[in-house]
């Protein structure tokens, strides 16, 4: 399998440590859409990262797609629930809005980059306050858990650290960790895991 991406996009990175988790052998190309000769546009008509390519060249694409196909291939570990339906729902619930955090920094970000007087002070407060408003909430319902649901890792958790590792990147400025000293906790244990690990250095 083949692994389209980039270092800075949060969907990249999610997709990237389910990989890393499950020990799923892979080739990771760094390839940004915008950039010439990408070749992206060429396999996902949405013209959109991540982008995995399979072995006979089908294109897979959506994050959320590519984990729960990548989530089928082993056992180990299972990062979707497979009998529980209620505990599948909670950890797609989990993934959903660490998605909807990453897509509204990734809008601040596209604003944010605009010139000044393009700028929409609307967009910016209503993006950011989308944002602190998930996070209070993923904080209160993680609370001083080890995952993010059950007893072991799961897609939940490796959608949220994606997402955090997002806002450092594009909102340095945002103090999370003073706000939410439990959820700085948990970010921390499960940064040093060797697939964040890798993932932040390649």
């Amino acid at each position: 399998m083949k692994l389209l991406g980039t270092q800075t996009s949060p969907y990249t990175r999610k997709v990237r440590l389910v990989l890393l988790e499950k020990g799923l052998a892979h080739h990771y190309v760094v390839d940004a859409p915008n950039d010439p000769g990408s070749q992206v546009a060429r396999v996902n008509p949405l013209g959109r990262i991540p982008a995995l390519i399979l072995d006979d060249g089908t294109c897979v694409f959506d994050s959320a797609v590519i984990a729960e196909y990548l989530d089928t291939l082993n056992d180990t570990p299972i990062l979707i629930p497979r009998q529980d339906v209620l505990a599948r729902m909670r950890v797609r619930r989990w993934e959903a809005l660490a998605d909807g955090i990453m897509d509204s920094a990734v809008v601040v970000r596209t604003e944010v980059i605009r010139p000044a007087e393009k700028q929409s002070a609307e967009v910016l407060r209503l993006h950011n306050d989308n944002i602190t408003r998930a996070l209070a909430h993923v904080a209160d319902q993680l609370g001083q858990r080890v995952w993010c649901e059950g007893d072991s890792i799961t897609l939940a958790d490796l959608a949220l650290v994606s997402a955090l590792l997002y806002l450092d990147l594009r909102q340095a400025e945002r103090d999370w960790r003073t706000t939410h000293p439990g959820l700085a906790l948990w970010f921390a244990r499960i940064s040093e895991r060797p697939s964040v690990c890798t993932s932040l250095a390649d």
